[in-house]
């Protein structure tokens, strides 16, 4: 995600964000068989619910940009991970009309951003179940604790969709927390002349009486808060990388002049950051650039990065969300107080391209963010920012400085080997700050606790390493 500047208080966060403390699974009752309804996110304590383990999503829609009105059902294929006589799932969207599991009726209620869901006999431990859930009326967005828009945010010509961290619970229900990532399908229907651009593969599109139902496959683990189904007037061009990987990109055509230069480094991006960090993880990449301007930012849709315009930094912020393929979608936070691992990264590979393409180099750049001293920006805790910094800077450049520094004190070769070491151990996986301090020692055979110290868990500029 590209930066976020906070807009407002932390009073106004405390009441977006916290709610009541819901009950997290480790200690849950011994023999419960309610799924928790939260797995105990501090940042947001709503998030995520326990009992079971998400494997597949297919989500059939039909939307129309003109009344902005979704039919929909969703259907989730689960493996339950205790007993349950019931469990519940995150979910703001419209009014829901029925739920089955396993094709039989089910009871549902609603509590605010939770439905929960019992079904007519106990789930027993380990069974693979399904649950469908049907809805219609308006998904709209949200705003989060630092002002910014997200979920499914209407546009002129049809919708910008983006999750992360809590918005894809306003048009489907699921598990919406990075630690159960799954596969998905989405049946995207809108009206005939407009396109549905969606993670992964598009497998078909067909149109009839006037609409089009276009299918996209995300055959990849994904989280919920990448996933996007963006619509709109768009002009569509696929490709291939020099090392064989489709790129679908979908532009506005308003913009479509302003972001040829953009789209046009993608497939040499794509390929740089291969070599650099191990094979491109996903089955398809590319990007969306719609026109969204109340929104702001651009986020790292899996496979496809959504842009909600040209940014004026196109290039460097294009080599941002795509380095997130690689640092946040293949390989995730655990918890959202680690999202340096996201976006440091992403900014370092920022910082790596300019070095690679004769611009200023990763040093010169570390040199530039170092210099000032701006109390706020080193007050903040890095490995854990708060809710209403996560998406400020210093998880980005910060982050990023504290890639660099290791650069250094380990050297080149030692360094570029713990970040492919990094993005294949925890390929499709989760991993937390512990992890990657542990992986950085073993690979340079050195004790790094003062060095992660200093310029995570503590504040203020570090100055020896």
């Amino acid at each position: 995600m590209t930066l976020r500047t906070p807009a407002v208080s932390a009073l106004m966060a405390a009441a977006l964000v916290a709610g009541p403390t819901l009950a997290d699974p480790a200690t849950a009752a011994p023999g419960s068989t309610v799924g928790a309804d939260s797995l105990g996110d501090p940042y947001f304590p709503r998030q995520g619910n326990g009992g079971f383990d998400v494997r597949h999503y297919d989500i059939a829609f039909a939307y129309d940009p003109g009344s902005r009105q979704m039919t929909a059902t969703a259907t989730l294929t689960a493996v339950a991970t205790q007993d349950l006589s019931r469990f519940s799932l995150d979910f703001m969207g419209p009014t829901v009309s029925a739920v089955t599991v396993d094709a039989v009726a089910a009871a549902f209620s609603r509590d605010d951003d939770k439905l929960f869901v019992t079904p007519k006999s106990v789930l027993r431990n380990g069974r693979t179940f399904t649950v469908a859930v049907s809805y219609a009326g308006e998904p709209g967005p949200m705003y989060d604790p630092d002002g910014s828009i997200e979920g499914w945010v209407p546009t002129d010509d049809g919708a910008f969709v983006v999750g992360e961290p809590q918005g894809s619970a306003r048009w489907f229900p699921g598990n919406n927390h990075p630690t159960d990532k799954a596969t998905f399908t989405f049946r995207a229907t809108v009206p005939d002349g407009t396109t549905a651009v969606g993670n992964g593969t598009l497998v078909s599109q067909s149109t009839r009486s006037g609409w089009t139902t276009f299918v996209w496959e995300s055959r990849e683990p994904m989280a919920t808060y990448l996933a996007t189904v963006t619509i709109g007037k768009f002009i569509i061009s696929e490709s291939t990388t020099p090392g064989n990987i489709p790129v679908y990109t979908a532009v506005d055509p308003r913009l479509a002049k302003r972001a040829a230069p953009m789209l046009a480094e993608i497939p040499d991006i794509v390929d740089y950051f291969s070599s650099v960090f191990g094979p491109y993880p996903f089955s398809s990449t590319g990007a969306i650039i719609d026109y969204a301007p109340q929104v702001g930012y651009a986020l790292e849709t899996q496979t496809r990065p959504v842009f909600c315009d040209v940014p004026s930094d196109a290039i460097g912020t294009i080599a941002h969300e795509l380095a997130h393929m690689w640092f946040g979608d293949s390989v995730s936070l655990t918890r959202w107080s680690d999202i340096w691992l996201n976006e440091g990264f992403a900014t370092y590979a920022e910082w790596l391209w300019s070095e690679h393409t004769g611009g200023p180099t990763a040093q010169k750049l570390f040199e530039r963010t170092y210099a000032p001293d701006k109390k706020p920006f080193w007050d903040v805790l890095l490995a854990d920012p708060g809710v209403l910094d996560m998406f400020d800077y210093p998880p980005y450049d910060r982050g990023a400085m504290t890639l660099h520094a290791l650069r250094v004190k380990v050297g080149d070769e030692i360094f570029f080997k713990i970040l492919k070491e990094w993005t294949r151990s925890y390929r499709f996986g989760n991993a937390t700050s512990a992890d990657f301090i542990r992986l950085a020692e073993r690979a340079s055979q050195q004790n790094l606790g003062s060095f992660f110290d200093a310029w995570l868990y503590r504040t203020g500029k570090p100055t020896s390493w």
